[in-house]
């Protein structure tokens, strides 16, 4: 299943802060996508049905295409595994780099 957030343009043009606090609880609190001091981590609060879902996030010149997989039997968001272009990153965090690369991450909950 493909997830999608979007904004409606029809009301929101005048609720400058009521979109930006969509767009930090949909990205950051219910996606987990933190970015803090460039580094990225996922830390995601989704419901148990949610089997998968994918972010395409720009940093400066480089593309970081997030897939995260939902395997948890047990409802817990938890990341379990997080690879960086197939390589498993024990900290389950990267230092965002400006180099025009596109990188894929899969994090496994």
């Amino acid at each position: 299943m493909d997830m999608l957030i979007f904004l409606e343009e029809d009301g929101w043009t005048w609720y400058t802060g009521s979109s930006s606090w969509f767009y930090k609880a949909g990205i950051e609190y219910i996606l987990g996508l933190k970015i803090e001091e460039d580094t990225l981590r996922i830390e995601p609060c989704i419901p148990s049905d949610w089997k998968e879902y994918k972010i395409r996030y720009e940093y400066k010149t480089s593309i970081y295409n997030i897939y995260v997989k939902n395997i948890s039997q047990n409802g817990m968001n938890e990341v379990k595994e997080f690879y960086v272009d197939g390589q498993k990153i024990e900290e389950k965090k990267i230092k965002l780099i400006d180099n025009g690369r596109i990188y894929e991450i899969e994090v496994i909950l």
